[in-house]
């Protein structure tokens, strides 16, 4: 285990989980890759490949978390958070995206509107679906609006302390801009905090790169880079008992810290003001893949038509051997009759 941590330096961290998703104490490694599957069997989905990791224990399936919010930061591979939570390093820090369970979410609950976000604010990369669309639609996005944002009264620069952080340079805005993203989101979800107790599960990605830009600006041995990796781990605990109280302690707050990835992610984004993703060309006219619940709808629709063509034969068959003078009321009713009743 000493090997295997000295090789990972980058760190999965547990902020806040409910009783119901149980995270064992200990020092197993999470491959990079499979972060997405944690994530994904905690909220109760199925995963396609097994996860045989023994952090994630199977806890409760009939009470499943409401929330699961993920923050990524680049550039340091420890965080010391002020609350001691569960810690697991991370072997082969590759890069990942939640689509997956965006994917899931969306459709299994797609008359629900769920809350999907998924936020890079150095890159300008946002996604939103169901009633985060209007929810965080007056969230800056673009950095020439998070740089508004922070010059307004009600920014955190007025009760942050900045120590060696300064104003007028860009590493440090685009870091406290990110810090500023934290903040809002979670007051603007208390602003609408009856989405917060509806069935469906909602789901947060917020991707921070402004501590790696601060090291780059002034290296990861001076005092800038302290007082920014302190003012991180303290923000970011704040948001996560500010989300995990929203949810009234249905929520599990994941914060993955790497120092840089293995491999560059390439991904396909939508932007917050797409109504639709364009559908891929298919210049070899493959079929679609087929999902999991292929062989479920299969037999859904298979009995059910072989119950349907039993029904149809047996009421067919009945109304041919019917005998009209004992069976029908119709033409056991004369006219005499009904005169005499």
């Amino acid at each position: 285990v000493c090997l295997v941590l000295g090789v990972c330096g980058d760190e999965f961290n547990i902020l806040r989980s409910p009783q119901s998703v149980v995270f064992r104490d200990g020092s197993w490694p999470i491959p990079g890759e499979r972060i997405p599957d944690v994530a994904a069997l905690s909220m109760g989905f199925s995963v396609e490949d097994e996860l045989s990791w023994p952090g994630l224990a199977v806890g409760d399936l009939f009470h499943r978390p409401r929330a699961t919010v993920l923050v990524t930061v680049k550039g340091v591979d420890k965080l010391t958070l002020p609350v001691k939570g569960i810690s697991y390093p991370i072997e082969n820090a590759v890069p990942f995206s939640l689509d997956s369970v965006a994917n899931a979410i969306h459709t299994l609950f797609s008359e629900e509107t769920p809350v999907v976000l998924q936020l890079a604010p150095s890159e300008e990369r946002v996604y939103m679906v169901g009633k985060a669309n209007s929810v965080f639609e007056d969230l800056p996005v673009t950095l020439r609006q998070l740089r508004n944002r922070l010059f307004q009264d009600n920014s955190i620069l007025s009760s942050l302390p900045l120590n060696s952080l300064s104003r007028n340079n860009e590493a440090d805005l685009l870091f406290l801009s990110e810090l500023q993203v934290l903040h809002d989101i979670a007051s603007l979800l208390s602003r609408h905090k009856h989405l917060a107790k509806d069935q469906s599960p909602d789901l947060y990605s917020l991707e921070l790169a402004g501590l790696e830009e601060v090291g780059k600006r002034y290296g990861e041995d001076s005092q800038q880079f302290k007082d920014a990796s302190q003012i991180l781990a303290d923000s970011l605990q704040k948001f996560a008992d500010e989300m995990f109280n929203l949810y009234s302690g249905n929520a599990v707050v994941e914060v993955v810290a790497v120092k840089t990835f293995n491999s560059p992610l390439t991904r396909k984004t939508r932007s917050i003001l797409q109504s639709s993703q364009s559908e891929t060309e298919n210049p070899y006219n493959l079929a679609y893949p087929y999902n999991y619940n292929y062989s479920v709808i299969f037999n859904i629709i298979l009995w059910m038509m072989i119950g349907l063509a039993l029904a149809v034969i047996v009421i067919s068959y009945n109304l041919w051997n019917m005998d009209p003078g004992y069976d029908s009321i119709i033409y056991r009713m004369t006219n005499q009759k009904i005169r005499m009743d």
